[in-house]
């Protein structure tokens, strides 16, 4: 059993040694709001755009996988590129539908 589930008082880092957390739960700010943007990543995904919107989804489900851990600020950076993503996303998705419409309205025969 691990030094972290019989002390909640414990954190340990990512090569498994331990340090001790000497504030007390009062004393520890509230952590940061998530802004994983999974809202509008999945808007995204009606975009004709599917591998870049695919690749913001990814991006916002990871956000919140690092908010759940503690990691805010790979939360953080990782909802940043969620968004940059998903409004490229929607760039590309808007710029395939006008190229659509243009060829098909120019192509037709009247």
């Amino acid at each position: 059993m691990t030094l972290a589930a019989l002390n909640p008082h414990v954190k340990s880092s990512l090569n498994g040694s331990a340090f001790f957390d000497h504030r007390s739960t009062e004393d520890q700010e509230p952590p940061p709001p998530l802004r994983s943007y999974l809202c509008l990543t999945l808007f995204t995904c009606f975009c004709p755009a599917y591998p870049v919107n695919i690749v913001a989804l990814v991006f916002s489900i990871m956000s919140r996988n690092s908010y759940d851990h503690g990691n805010y600020d790979g939360s953080r950076r990782l909802g940043q590129n969620a968004l940059y993503v998903a409004i490229a996303s929607i760039i590309i998705g808007l710029l395939v539908i006008a190229i659509t419409c243009i060829v098909h309205f120019t192509t037709m025969d009247f």
